[in-house]
């Protein structure tokens, strides 16, 4: 006989459409993002850039993605892990546990997976999603105002103080950026696999300790904020909270739009007040300004997509990210394995040569198989390749993989 109240993964139709949905979307960017560095054109100095065919392409397609798509996408997938903490939590009380055990589990697991994955791609974002999932659990009885206006404290200042400490850090000690940058492109370009490793281990080396603080520091503001919109049920029955919503975006957009200008006029600004151009205090002020719009218009873009969810037109279209969404580990992996054997030298080797062009014709390509795939996939099973390794992991037994149709069920009731 099955315990009520043991624990065990959600089923489908406990499941929240419009979440799976947002991540899918987010997801999406996210891709997109990283593939100045899949593709090796972040490692390239200036002077290499510009010698590209694509060269002026890319200096508007790099404008354009930093205003619309830089760190925004991330900001939407960090609140929904948060958001995802407090469901986890939501639904072990209404079964008579506390969730938490199961949640440092789970925050276990992912922290061997995202190890596992950092010694692949040094941009990983699943260790920093499990060293904030173990920060955020003392907070989790915090009030609302606290976890809001400590989400916001820790995603810009404590976030841009490490900022600070990592440029320092970086100055006094580890070789110039564009030394590191030279040595990882030449090691990733090779078609040696060791060399590949060896490359993303340069960068690892001079990432860490501050560049992973300040991830850390970065999501885990974003995370809280997840956490307080999934214990004021703001995802679970956003039609109720629309108002809400309307206002946060009336507030984040603007703000968002204007800070991000002023990250771009950071260097005029920086002419006209000498007080901002040193000093620890300048470092924070200027990473402060860095971090306001991505968080903000990240918050605006996530509300921006569930007020058109609410519209049922739109609700037909969005939801189509939903299988996608609902296999985010999976396809996050996957976008690594594919993009890494196309980029790198020890694969096909296409490396930055052509450009900007190359980062959206591999982005449309691989997102559309994904989600092609990813609803395949979940028509005939319960959960992606990792979530089901993740889950099983977690729960410490093998989770069920197929779906059982009818005609299934009846002959294994009948047997």
């Amino acid at each position: 006989m099955t315990n009520p109240n043991r624990a065990a993964p959600i089923s489908a139709s406990e499941r929240y459409d419009l979440v799976d949905a947002l991540r899918g979307f987010a997801l999406c960017g996210v891709l997109l993002a990283n593939m100045s560095a899949f593709s090796l054109y972040e490692y390239l100095t200036e002077q290499a850039q510009a010698t590209l065919s694509s060269a002026a392409f890319d200096k508007v397609a790099e404008n354009a993605l930093a205003w619309l798509l830089t760190h925004k996408a991330v900001t939407v997938f960090s609140i929904l892990f948060g958001f995802g903490f407090a469901m986890q939590l939501e639904r072990a009380q209404a079964r008579g546990g506390d969730g938490l055990r199961v949640f440092l589990r789970r925050m276990g697991v992912l922290l061997a997976l995202g190890a596992l994955h950092t010694a692949f791609w040094w941009g990983d974002i699943l260790l920093v999603y499990a060293l904030a999932g173990f920060a955020l659990v003392p907070m989790r009885k915090w009030p609302d105002r606290w976890l809001v206006c400590g989400g916001f404290f820790v995603a810009l200042v404590a976030t841009a103080a490490v900022r600070a400490g990592f440029v320092a850090y970086t100055g006094a000690t580890s070789p110039p950026r564009a030394e590191v940058m030279a040595q990882a492109y030449r090691a990733l370009s090779s078609p040696s696999l060791s060399a590949a490793f060896e490359g993303n281990a340069v960068l690892l080396r001079w990432w860490l300790p501050f560049g992973g603080l300040m991830l850390v520091c970065f999501a885990l503001g974003r995370i809280m904020l997840g956490y307080w919109a999934g214990r004021r049920r703001l995802l679970q029955d956003p039609a109720a909270h629309r108002p809400l919503f309307k206002r946060i975006l009336a507030w984040t957009l603007p703000l968002g739009l204007l800070t991000t200008a002023l990250q771009f006029w950071q260097a005029p600004l920086r002419d006209a007040l000498p007080a901002l151009k040193q000093g620890f205090g300048a470092h924070v002020w200027v990473a402060a300004v860095s971090f306001s719009g991505p968080l903000l218009l990240g918050i605006a873009f996530g509300t921006v997509f569930v007020l058109l969810y609410l519209r049922p037109r739109w609700k037909r279209a969005l939801s189509q990210f939903a299988p996608v969404g609902r296999m985010a580990l999976s396809n996050y992996l996957t976008q690594t394995v594919v993009c890494s054997t196309l980029f790198y030298g020890y694969g096909l080797g296409l490396g930055p040569v052509y450009g900007t062009p190359s980062w959206f014709a591999v982005w449309i390509v691989l997102f559309a198989a994904q989600m092609a795939f990813s609803r395949w996939w979940l028509a005939r099973f319960r959960f992606g390749p990792m979530e089901w390794l993740w889950r099983t992991l977690t729960y410490g037994r093998v989770q069920p993989m197929r779906i059982r149709t009818p005609a299934a069920s009846a002959t294994a009731s009948a047997d």
